[in-house]
């Protein structure tokens, strides 16, 4: 849904001057759907997921759930079936894929340019500091392998970022992250109450530690069947709802969540601090957590625990007092940036994208 709520962003500035089509799978769909209009089609594909438990992806059953979508429940010719759909009644210029391979590998068959917007590149075109890999080197080789695989090539890569590593590669910009507009007017205020954020259904063990803190708690994403909130205690379990999340998140004391990008670029923004506890085998979560450390706008740690969530509500005052320093102006620079590329791509179609980057 991350991925979702910033394309959004990107599709309404977008559909200000342009046709659009609009390839997703997942949630994802309903949620961009509700805002299909005359220059913005929605179409549905088939994509990957990944399985989660006790705050780690399962490989296992992540592999066996996608070769099950694929092959069994028939995601593959859903997708071939999307394919000639849109090649029949869509002619576009450019191609825009936020780390997804079915819109870049259409781009590639029809020689598209592919200008890509996402935060993952960030692994491979960046020169990370030792301190965010310390630890998790064979995950980030790995991972590093896997985000150039995904998308080579492209035209330009537009990099997403609340933290600012060396630029290593050709044809890379960093701008700041993606702010829906609900973000945008939000006005930071100063409650007691933390936000948790928690992508695994089945990480039973933070609750416990949650009570324990004795700070009320507005939990996000645990129980995804309620349609209204339950109290129990200090814990106040919420369904998901755009408005109320936001409010939360704009007054929380802190929040506690996974490292995904699209959260902590938005506490970010609005000076909240964060406990960022990323999932296990998810080296870019990694990446993110220990840059909000290395920034001081929050603390990285393995596990939600007494000594890492004390640790973080004595710290918050000074967390605070870092994040005052941040500067984004909205997403002006991306808008910028963005308009321009689709101008030179068009003129001068797939041939940059062509080109090798350097060898590692």
């Amino acid at each position: 849904m991350g991925h979702a709520t910033r394309s959004r962003v990107v599709l309404d500035e977008l559909t200000r001057r342009h046709e659009v089509q609009v390839v997703v799978s997942g949630r994802a769909h309903d949620y961009l759907k509700a805002r299909e209009s005359d220059r913005l089609g929605v179409n549905r594909i088939w994509g990957l997921s990944i399985v989660y438990e006790d705050n780690r992806v399962r490989n296992f059953r992540t592999v066996l759930a996608n070769l099950r979508g694929a092959l069994v429940e028939g995601g593959w010719p859903e997708n071939i079936r999307a394919w000639f759909d849109l090649t029949e009644r869509f002619r576009p210029e450019v191609v825009i894929s936020d780390f997804e391979s079915w819109s870049y590998l259409y781009a590639k068959t029809q020689g598209l340019p592919v200008i890509s917007i996402d935060n993952q590149q960030v692994i491979a075109r960046c020169q990370l500091a030792p301190e965010a890999v310390e630890g998790h080197e064979r995950d980030f080789k790995l991972t590093r392998a896997i985000v150039k695989a995904k998308l080579p090539g492209c035209f330009h890569y537009l990099v997403t970022s609340f933290f600012y590593p060396p630029v290593r590669k050709p044809r890379t910009t960093l701008v700041p992250p993606i702010l829906r507009r609900e973000i945008l007017e939000a006005r930071p205020g100063r409650g007691e109450h933390l936000l948790v954020y928690q992508t695994s259904t089945s990480y039973g063990a933070l609750l416990e530690e949650l009570r324990r803190c004795g700070v009320e708690c507005r939990i996000y994403g645990l129980r995804r069947e309620i349609q209204q909130d339950v109290r129990e205690g200090t814990l106040l379990f919420r369904p998901f709802s755009e408005t109320a999340f936001v409010e939360d998140l704009r007054s929380a004391r802190g929040v506690v969540a996974n490292g995904g990008f699209t959260l902590l670029g938005e506490a970010v923004y609005l000076g909240r601090p964060v406990l960022s506890v990323p999932v296990g085998h998810q080296f870019e979560q990694v990446l993110n957590a220990r840059y909000l450390e290395l920034e001081g706008y929050g603390l990285a740690a393995g596990e939600v625990s007494r000594e890492s969530l004390g640790s973080f509500l004595e710290r918050i005052p000074d967390f605070s007092r870092n994040l005052a320093r941040y500067r984004q102006d909205g997403n002006r620079r991306l808008f910028g940036e963005l308009d321009a590329l689709l101008a030179d791509a068009v003129r001068a179609g797939s041939a940059p994208g062509e080109l090798d980057d350097e060898e590692d």
